[in-house]
């Protein structure tokens, strides 16, 4: 009998790596196959991928195409995009929390904040999804309370042991050291084609400006956009005309 007259319903329909698990999705008479967690572990990578390089405003059907699976076992791991943006956003901010926790254990507080700060730097800024998650609240809203829950009290940590030092000007407030990182990767967006490190000169600047004293300046680590990378960063950034 030829192969394509084995029969017409769900059950030949190939799902990507999970081949039958489709009748799983219409049926609900089986458990899932053993390979359902390889294939959620694989849509998180896949969405966190893509959401890197092009935002939040990806579809599940295109991270499904970038998985290499079907459409039907996306939905059926996560029946929405925003239970999958919460999936990734506590991951996420668990990084994070373990960032933090690494930088206070530094034996020096101020090495330890600005560690903090650098790492968190370069994430956001090489994360367009990352930086989504934690700047707007358009999805997993609910989560947004479980980030300041989580990362809050650390980062007050790190402020108060480099005050404490007398290493720290004393007016810095903890809600200062996410937007100071916040400003950084939106300068790092700005100018990601003609200085993609560009963020950090200007870690360096902020940073000279955090101590409570200083004898002279810290060396920029990256020179200055010349005018032409900066007209660049400038048109690029401009709002495209339809």
């Amino acid at each position: 009998m030829p192969e394509s007259s084995a029969g017409s319903g769900p059950r030949d329909r190939v799902d990507g790596v999970d081949g039958i698990d489709e009748v799983d999705g219409v049926y609900g008479m089986r458990p899932l196959r053993r390979d359902a967690e390889r294939n959620r572990q694989r849509i998180l990578k896949a969405a966190s991928e893509v959401f890197n390089e092009r935002g939040l405003e990806v579809s599940l059907d295109e991270i499904a195409r970038y998985a290499g699976v079907g459409v039907g076992t996306v939905y059926r791991r996560f029946r929405t995009k925003e239970e999958l943006v919460e999936a990734l956003f506590v991951d996420r901010i668990d990084s994070v929390a373990a960032i933090a926790e690494q930088a206070i254990q530094a034996p020096d507080p101020w090495s330890g904040l600005v560690s903090f700060m650098e790492q968190m730097a370069e994430m956001l800024a090489g994360d367009l999804g990352l930086r989504q998650m934690l700047m707007f609240a358009t999805y997993g809203q609910d989560r947004v309370a479980y980030a300041r829950q989580r990362n809050a009290p650390l980062v007050q940590r790190l402020v108060e042991r480099a005050q404490a030092a007398g290493q720290l000007r004393t007016d810095l407030q903890p809600t200062d050291i996410p937007f100071i990182v916040f400003v950084l990767a939106e300068a790092a967006q700005l100018a990601h084609s003609a200085s993609p490190e560009i963020w950090r000169r200007y870690l360096t600047l902020i940073l000279d400006g955090l101590r409570p004293g200083r004898e002279g300046v810290t060396p920029l680590p990256v020179a200055a956009l010349a005018p032409e990378e900066m007209e660049k960063s400038m048109r690029q950034a401009a709002p495209r005309h339809r």
